[in-house]
């Protein structure tokens, strides 16, 4: 009979004998009673930290589990920060929650522990996408904000998203500093669970109606809009946020064909018409690729249940209808973004774009060739908003984004955006139709131009702490050991955000990388392919980015081309071993 860890066992005994409701009492001494050592262990052998995500994890009793007490410890901890950083200032915070179950029973807890420790909640009325808690959290002047959410994960989790007053998640130092102070929490008995009720002030449409407006006023081709009114749009939220603001924010743009898919637009955290409620998935979007189809859309757009990622779908030349992966639809933004600006004659040498390493180079070519700067981040879109704030009032954000689906145009949020995201991505496909082209003949006119880049993410699930060891020791082998060779061209550099060094392999010489520590390896090829290797901060997964790129010489070259790309991603892959 597998035994189990003492350690653990001692800390499910603690919960048998803390002051924990006894609902959750019973679930702990089920797990123990049945031998569910695994289940045990999972939900034991860790406190939940803040990765690049904030506090995120499947729900249920434990310390390594999203519940009532370990969202409660969390706000204490981060009530704590907050009354050490602003010990002389009146504090207040922002909520939200989206359509996960519980994320409104979270919300009120989060609400009732800030309330009782004496700090003024602005609490949503009801669910909001999680932009507009970064919107709500600079508008009012609150010193941070809380979003309960798990984002784009199963239903099986929840999470919890924390925010610093400039309205981007904490960063170092502060990420570390919130982290002590929950962790220091050594007893639930610490927790402030009695609400103040003056403490907290609902909000609501006042927010939505001003954040709509100020989106609105960033569109830069309105008349194409005018012309192109009826583009024919299907939008799924994904039974998430979406559906609060999406179809508004399009509408007042100036789209009037806007569908929704019915079957998804209630609000539901059990998710029922998907198996995952996320837009990277090709699953996720059968019911609104249906109805495009039979309605002859233009433009498929379907957001994750906090409506900051959205997944696009277009026709290709066969009149058939394909997804964009997010290096796809994060390029196109850019160029769309920088050739409208340049159009306009509204850039002054002050404007600037950002994407994380692991996205597309593609974006920094065209940032290049339009002459307008750009700047690299660690992953995590927390990064992103830091360089806003750090450049706000010296330079001007045009757009940005990650691979992951996430983008933000203008500098309304600190966060990624498909609310904002979604109009413009409209837009753009208003303004190519306009010019008597389509979206994905635009993606290939900027291939020719820019180059033909192409991406590909291979992600390993590695659940329990059976899991997050392998994935430590994968790490650990190809730091050690890096190939020598992928897809049949010699790697040249290596570089290595944790210990922050990059080497050149041709002269053996080594360089600091000047962005903070971070868990990842990349490899550059001597052909310009780049492969990045980095465990999740919010998901128990390793994930392997791969970057090809060639040259393509014309649109009729565009399938072999794109064949040729595949081969050499596959070969990569192969040699990986993963």
């Amino acid at each position: 009979m597998q035994e189990l860890d003492p350690t653990i066992l001692n800390k499910a005994n603690s919960w048998l004998q803390g002051n924990y409701d006894a609902e959750t009492k019973a679930k702990v001494q089920q797990m123990i009673d049945t031998n569910a050592y695994a289940e045990l262990t999972d939900s034991f052998y860790r406190d939940l930290e803040f990765g690049t995500g904030g506090l995120r994890g499947i729900m249920g009793p434990g310390s390594n589990r999203i519940n009532k007490y370990t969202i409660g410890a969390a706000t204490q901890g981060l009530a704590n920060f907050l009354k050490k950083t602003y010990p002389n200032e009146k504090i207040s915070v922002a909520i939200a929650h989206d359509s996960r179950n519980n994320s409104d029973l979270f919300a009120k807890i989060t609400a009732d522990v800030f309330s009782a420790n004496g700090i003024h909640v602005y609490f949503f009325s009801a669910l909001r996408p999680t932009p507009e808690l970064s919107y709500a959290v600079r508008k009012l002047g609150c010193k941070s904000g809380v979003m309960l959410t798990a984002s784009h994960n199963p239903k099986e989790y929840n999470g919890y998203k924390a925010y610093g007053a400039d309205g981007g998640q904490f960063v170092s130092p502060h990420d570390k500093a919130v982290m002590d102070e929950v962790a220091a929490i050594s007893s639930i008995d610490a927790v402030k669970f009695d609400r103040i009720p003056e403490n907290v002030e609902l909000i609501g449409e006042e927010i939505d109606k001003e954040y709509l407006e100020k989106i609105t006023a960033l569109s830069v081709s309105p008349e194409a809009i005018k012309r192109q009114k009826d583009l024919s749009i299907v939008f799924s939220p994904i039974h998430g946020t979406g559906i609060t603001l999406v179809p508004p924010a399009l509408k007042s743009f100036g789209f009037e064909n806007v569908n929704v898919v019915e079957e998804q637009a209630t609000p539901d955290g059990n998710f029922p018409t998907v198996i995952y409620p996320n837009p990277e998935e090709k699953e996720a979007l059968t019911l609104a690729l249906k109805k495009a189809a039979e309605i002859d859309a233009d433009l498929v757009l379907a957001t994750d249940p906090d409506a900051d990622r959205v997944g696009v779908a277009v026709k290709n030349t066969n009149n058939e209808f394909v997804l964009l992966n997010g290096n796809q639809t994060g390029s196109l933004l850019i160029n769309y973004l920088l050739t409208a600006w340049e159009e306009k004659g509204k850039l002054t040498g002050k404007e600037y774009i950002v994407k994380t390493i692991v996205t597309s180079n593609l974006i920094e070519a065209i940032a290049t060739a339009k002459k307008v700067k750009f700047y690299n981040t660690l992953t995590g879109f927390k990064y992103i908003g830091e360089l806003m704030t750090k450049f706000e009032g010296k330079q001007t954000f045009i757009g940005g984004g990650e691979e992951s689906y996430g983008y933000l145009i203008g500098e309304l949020v600190r966060d990624k955006d498909a609310v904002v995201s979604s109009a413009f991505i409209a837009e753009m496909t208003a303004y190519y139709k306009d010019k008597g082209s389509s979206l994905f003949e635009a993606m290939i006119d900027m291939y020719i131009r820019y180059g033909f880049y192409k991406e590909k993410l291979i992600s390993i699930t590695k659940k329990g702490k059976t899991g997050a060891e392998e994935i430590k020791a994968m790490m650990e082998t190809f730091r050690t050991n890096p190939p020598a060779t992928l897809g049949g061209s010699k790697v040249i550099t290596v570089k290595d955000y944790e210990r922050r060094i990059e080497t050149d392999l041709t002269s053996n010489t080594t360089s600091a990388i000047e962005l903070p520590v971070s868990d990842v390896l990349q490899f550059i090829t001597a052909d310009g392919s780049i492969i990045s290797a980095r465990p999740s901060g919010t998901e128990p997964k390793i994930k392997f980015y791969c970057s090809v790129n060639g040259k393509l010489a014309g649109k009729d070259a565009y399938q072999q081309t794109d064949s040729e790309l595949d081969a050499k991603i596959d070969a990569i892959i192969k040699d990986l071993g993963v």
